[in-house]
Protein backbone atom coordinates (compact mmCIF):
# COMPACT_ATOMS: atom_id res chain seq x y z
CA UNK A 1 0.00 0.00 0.00
CA UNK A 2 1.26 3.32 -0.93
CA UNK A 3 1.53 5.94 1.72
CA UNK A 4 4.04 8.59 0.55
CA UNK A 5 5.03 9.86 -2.78
CA UNK A 6 8.61 11.16 -3.68
CA UNK A 7 8.63 13.53 -6.60
CA UNK A 8 11.38 14.69 -8.84
CA UNK A 9 11.26 18.53 -9.49
CA UNK A 10 12.30 19.27 -13.33
CA UNK A 11 10.21 18.36 -15.89
CA UNK A 12 7.61 16.12 -13.37
CA UNK A 13 6.50 19.30 -11.49
CA UNK A 14 7.44 22.07 -13.65
CA UNK A 15 8.81 22.79 -16.86
CA UNK A 16 12.00 23.08 -16.38
CA UNK A 17 14.15 20.72 -18.01
CA UNK A 18 13.61 22.73 -21.16
CA UNK A 19 14.49 25.95 -19.72
CA UNK A 20 17.84 24.15 -18.31
CA UNK A 21 18.49 22.99 -21.27
CA UNK A 22 17.94 25.97 -23.56
CA UNK A 23 20.71 27.76 -21.00
CA UNK A 24 22.98 25.53 -21.46
CA UNK A 25 21.68 25.70 -25.67
CA UNK A 26 22.88 29.66 -25.36
CA UNK A 27 25.59 29.14 -23.08
CA UNK A 28 27.32 26.66 -25.72
CA UNK A 29 26.93 28.96 -28.86
CA UNK A 30 29.55 31.15 -27.00
CA UNK A 31 32.21 28.24 -27.46
CA UNK A 32 30.77 27.72 -30.85
CA UNK A 33 28.63 24.67 -30.35
CA UNK A 34 25.29 24.09 -31.77
CA UNK A 35 23.01 21.47 -30.53
CA UNK A 36 19.52 22.24 -29.74
CA UNK A 37 17.43 22.56 -26.16
CA UNK A 38 14.81 19.64 -27.25
CA UNK A 39 17.56 17.50 -28.23
CA UNK A 40 20.27 17.65 -24.88
CA UNK A 41 16.97 17.36 -23.09
CA UNK A 42 16.00 13.84 -24.55
CA UNK A 43 19.76 12.67 -24.56
CA UNK A 44 20.49 14.06 -20.91
CA UNK A 45 17.09 14.05 -18.97
CA UNK A 46 17.80 13.84 -15.53
CA UNK A 47 21.42 13.27 -15.87
CA UNK A 48 23.93 15.17 -13.33
CA UNK A 49 24.95 18.48 -14.42
CA UNK A 50 29.08 17.88 -14.17
CA UNK A 51 28.42 14.55 -16.06
CA UNK A 52 26.29 16.29 -18.66
CA UNK A 53 29.22 19.20 -19.24
CA UNK A 54 31.67 16.58 -19.21
CA UNK A 55 30.44 14.67 -22.49
CA UNK A 56 29.90 17.83 -24.36
CA UNK A 57 33.54 18.57 -24.04
CA UNK A 58 34.52 15.12 -25.22
CA UNK A 59 31.60 15.03 -27.82
CA UNK A 60 32.79 18.63 -29.14
CA UNK A 61 36.72 19.15 -27.96
CA UNK A 62 36.35 21.91 -25.83
CA UNK A 63 37.00 23.11 -22.49
CA UNK A 64 34.30 25.06 -21.05
CA UNK A 65 35.53 28.26 -18.26
CA UNK A 66 35.30 27.64 -14.73
CA UNK A 67 32.91 30.62 -14.83
CA UNK A 68 30.70 28.49 -16.92
CA UNK A 69 28.56 26.64 -14.39
CA UNK A 70 27.97 30.28 -12.13
CA UNK A 71 26.98 31.96 -15.79
CA UNK A 72 24.36 28.78 -17.03
CA UNK A 73 22.85 29.06 -13.12
CA UNK A 74 22.42 32.58 -13.52
CA UNK A 75 20.88 32.32 -16.91
CA UNK A 76 18.51 29.14 -16.03
CA UNK A 77 17.36 31.89 -12.92
CA UNK A 78 16.57 34.70 -15.47
CA UNK A 79 14.69 31.83 -17.68
CA UNK A 80 12.79 30.75 -14.42
CA UNK A 81 11.47 33.57 -13.90
CA UNK A 82 10.15 34.72 -17.09
CA UNK A 83 9.00 31.16 -17.87
CA UNK A 84 8.46 29.23 -15.43
CA UNK A 85 5.00 27.23 -15.00
CA UNK A 86 3.57 23.97 -13.10
CA UNK A 87 3.88 20.99 -15.52
CA UNK A 88 -0.06 20.49 -16.64
CA UNK A 89 -2.30 19.39 -14.27
CA UNK A 90 0.12 19.53 -11.10
CA UNK A 91 -1.94 21.92 -9.18
CA UNK A 92 -4.73 19.97 -9.16
CA UNK A 93 -3.32 16.68 -8.57
CA UNK A 94 -1.16 18.02 -5.27
CA UNK A 95 -4.58 19.37 -4.20
CA UNK A 96 -6.58 15.71 -4.79
CA UNK A 97 -4.01 13.47 -3.73
CA UNK A 98 -3.80 13.57 0.39
CA UNK A 99 -0.98 11.44 1.07
CA UNK A 100 2.56 12.77 2.27
CA UNK A 101 4.88 14.31 -0.50
CA UNK A 102 8.31 14.96 -0.58
CA UNK A 103 10.31 16.52 -3.96
CA UNK A 104 13.81 14.25 -4.42
CA UNK A 105 16.06 15.87 -7.12
CA UNK A 106 19.13 16.29 -8.38
CA UNK A 107 19.45 20.09 -8.37
CA UNK A 108 20.84 22.28 -6.09
CA UNK A 109 18.20 23.02 -2.54
CA UNK A 110 18.43 26.83 -4.14
CA UNK A 111 17.19 25.81 -7.20
CA UNK A 112 14.71 23.41 -6.27
CA UNK A 113 13.57 25.75 -3.79
CA UNK A 114 12.95 29.16 -6.38
CA UNK A 115 11.06 26.33 -8.37
CA UNK A 116 8.89 25.43 -6.41
CA UNK A 117 8.39 29.03 -4.90
CA UNK A 118 7.94 30.92 -9.04
CA UNK A 119 5.14 28.20 -9.48
CA UNK A 120 3.16 28.30 -6.00
CA UNK A 121 3.84 24.79 -5.29
CA UNK A 122 5.73 25.30 -2.26
CA UNK A 123 2.98 24.85 0.28
CA UNK A 124 2.94 20.77 -0.95
CA UNK A 125 6.62 19.92 0.28
CA UNK A 126 7.47 22.49 3.23
CA UNK A 127 10.07 20.73 4.85
CA UNK A 128 10.00 18.05 2.81
CA UNK A 129 12.38 18.84 0.11
CA UNK A 130 16.04 17.00 -0.78
CA UNK A 131 18.30 17.61 -2.90
CA UNK A 132 21.53 15.04 -4.49
CA UNK A 133 23.79 18.52 -3.73
CA UNK A 134 22.62 17.55 0.11
CA UNK A 135 22.58 13.98 0.03
CA UNK A 136 25.67 12.97 -1.90
CA UNK A 137 23.66 10.78 -4.18
CA UNK A 138 22.99 11.31 -8.11
CA UNK A 139 20.24 8.89 -9.94
CA UNK A 140 20.54 6.23 -10.82
CA UNK A 141 22.04 5.18 -8.03
CA UNK A 142 18.63 4.84 -4.87
CA UNK A 143 20.50 7.10 -2.52
CA UNK A 144 18.31 10.34 -2.88
CA UNK A 145 15.38 8.52 -2.74
CA UNK A 146 16.08 5.96 0.71
CA UNK A 147 17.17 8.87 1.97
CA UNK A 148 14.08 10.64 1.20
CA UNK A 149 11.89 7.91 2.73
CA UNK A 150 13.61 7.13 5.71
CA UNK A 151 13.67 10.97 6.66
CA UNK A 152 9.56 11.28 5.63
CA UNK A 153 9.19 7.38 7.78
CA UNK A 154 8.22 5.38 5.47
CA UNK A 155 9.54 2.19 3.81
CA UNK A 156 11.12 2.21 0.67
CA UNK A 157 7.57 -0.16 -0.15
CA UNK A 158 5.24 2.12 0.88
CA UNK A 159 6.62 4.74 -1.11
CA UNK A 160 5.55 5.81 -4.70
CA UNK A 161 8.23 7.52 -6.85
CA UNK A 162 7.07 9.67 -9.61
CA UNK A 163 10.02 10.39 -12.59
CA UNK A 164 10.35 11.66 -15.78
CA UNK A 165 13.50 10.20 -16.69
CA UNK A 166 14.45 6.56 -17.54
CA UNK A 167 17.48 7.59 -14.71
CA UNK A 168 14.90 8.32 -12.14
CA UNK A 169 12.83 4.97 -12.36
CA UNK A 170 15.85 2.74 -12.66
CA UNK A 171 16.62 4.77 -9.08
CA UNK A 172 13.45 4.29 -7.58
CA UNK A 173 13.05 0.21 -8.77
CA UNK A 174 17.09 0.28 -6.99
CA UNK A 175 14.82 1.90 -4.20
CA UNK A 176 12.53 -0.91 -4.00
CA UNK A 177 9.65 1.49 -5.02
CA UNK A 178 6.86 1.97 -6.98
CA UNK A 179 7.79 3.91 -10.00
CA UNK A 180 5.48 6.43 -12.13
CA UNK A 181 6.92 7.28 -15.32
CA UNK A 182 4.85 10.74 -16.27
CA UNK A 183 5.71 10.78 -19.81
CA UNK A 184 3.42 13.43 -21.28
CA UNK A 185 4.55 13.06 -25.14
CA UNK A 186 5.32 9.80 -25.51
CA UNK A 187 9.50 9.88 -25.44
CA UNK A 188 9.86 6.75 -23.71
CA UNK A 189 6.77 4.52 -24.63
CA UNK A 190 7.40 2.02 -21.92
CA UNK A 191 9.99 1.08 -19.20
CA UNK A 192 9.73 -2.62 -18.17
CA UNK A 193 8.28 -2.14 -14.47
CA UNK A 194 7.21 1.06 -14.85
CA UNK A 195 3.73 2.36 -14.46
CA UNK A 196 3.58 4.91 -17.30
CA UNK A 197 1.44 8.32 -17.24
CA UNK A 198 0.52 10.74 -19.96
CA UNK A 199 -1.38 13.12 -17.39
CA UNK A 200 -0.88 14.22 -14.11
CA UNK A 201 -4.81 13.18 -13.24
CA UNK A 202 -3.70 9.56 -13.77
CA UNK A 203 -1.59 9.80 -10.84
CA UNK A 204 -3.98 8.87 -7.97
CA UNK A 205 -5.28 5.76 -10.17
CA UNK A 206 -1.87 5.09 -10.59
CA UNK A 207 -0.91 4.40 -6.71
CA UNK A 208 -4.21 3.31 -5.27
Amino acid sequence: MIKCIIFDCDGTLVNSEYLCNLALEIKLKEYGVESSANEMMQRFRGGKLANILETLENDHQIKLGEDFVPLYRSLVENLFEQKLKPCEGVSEMLQEIALPKCVASSGPIEKINKALSLTGLTEHFIGNIYSSYIVGSWKPDPGIFLHAARDMGFRPDECAVVEDSPLGITAAQSAGMYPVLYDPIGTHKTIEGAHRIEHMEQLKDAIT
